[in-house]
């Protein structure tokens, strides 16, 4: 997980002033973005159900999902997640390695210590366990605020509206400007490090460079057709009493190619360390 969980506003020339709401209830964008910050940086563990549709290499192709998952951090990301649909079950404690404890759904149904970011763990998904959470969110938004000069202008307040049980704000940024490029992997350069250097999405890089699924070092030299931004276009919904989103819809030039919902958030219930060992009398790993 990218390192860094608050998003200081004041270095990148944003003026921090007291949370205020304008007309209309709506605050200051610049200033909710240090208050969305402020309320991520105070999460020490949360629990929450996942909804995710994320759209596959075929443009009208889509795979969703329900899960479940229990975060804790300091001093390290523990995570436990759960498809209860499919009876999947991942384990992930960095204290005991790099891998993590999945208890798949297909036979022979035994544990497996997988690479969190191998093939096997990543088929048909857009992300790693390991952007799971907020603040892997935030940080998306704090590299397109940087890579936007006018990510200000791009961004609007979009109505009050009712989502999931919660009260929220709709915001909406688009960047008319959203386009492709040509990058040439250097030495030092692998596809993941890539995207977060530049803050792309992994999805839209893989998908242009027939890259889908294929996890495998990109040799030096090669020209990839990368996005100049993360998204064309976000769609967020955001809880007026804890500023934290419920709903993120992400498009590209094609359309949405990823869509998550966050429900039963339960932040800081204080989730004690046996929640994240294996012979925990909840799992069945």
């Amino acid at each position: 997980m990218i390192g860094g969980r608050k998003f200081y506003l004041s270095i990148y020339t944003l003026i921090f002033c007291p949370f205020v709401f304008q007309s209309q209830n709506f605050p200051d964008i610049k200033t909710f973005f240090q208050s969305l910050s402020d309320s991520i940086s105070k999460i020490k563990d949360i629990k929450m159900n996942i909804y995710a549709s994320e759209r596959q290499s075929n443009p009208n192709s889509y795979i969703s999902a329900r899960s479940f998952v229990k975060i804790k951090y300091n001093p390290v990301k523990k995570i436990y997640f759960k498809n209860p649909e499919k009876g999947l079950e991942i384990l992930y404690d960095p204290n005991v390695g790099h891998k993590a404890l999945v208890k798949p759904h297909i036979f022979p149904y035994l544990p497996l210590w997988l690479d969190t970011r191998g093939n096997i763990m990543r088929k048909n998904q857009h992300y790693t366990i390991h952007e799971l959470g907020f603040d892997f969110i935030l940080k998306s938004i704090q590299m397109t605020v940087i890579k936007d000069k006018d990510f200000f202008k791009h961004a609007r307040w979009a109505g009050s509206v009712m989502r999931n049980g919660y009260d929220c704000m709709l915001l909406i940024y688009e960047n008319p400007s959203f386009d492709y490029t040509e990058y040439t992997v250097t030495e030092k350069d692998n596809l993941d490090l890539l995207c977060l250097k530049l803050c792309i999405n992994h999805y839209i890089v893989r998908v242009k460079n027939d890259l889908y699924n294929d996890y495998k070092p990109v040799k030096k030299g090669t020209k990839l057709v990368i996005p100049n931004l993360y998204a064309k276009k976000a769609v967020i919904y955001f809880d007026k009493k804890t500023y934290l989103p419920v709903i993120i819809s992400l498009y590209d030039d094609a359309g949405m190619f990823e869509h998550y919902e966050y429900t039963n958030i339960k932040i800081n219930s204080g989730i004690p360390d046996e929640e994240f060992r294996k012979d925990f009398k909840e799992y069945k790993f």
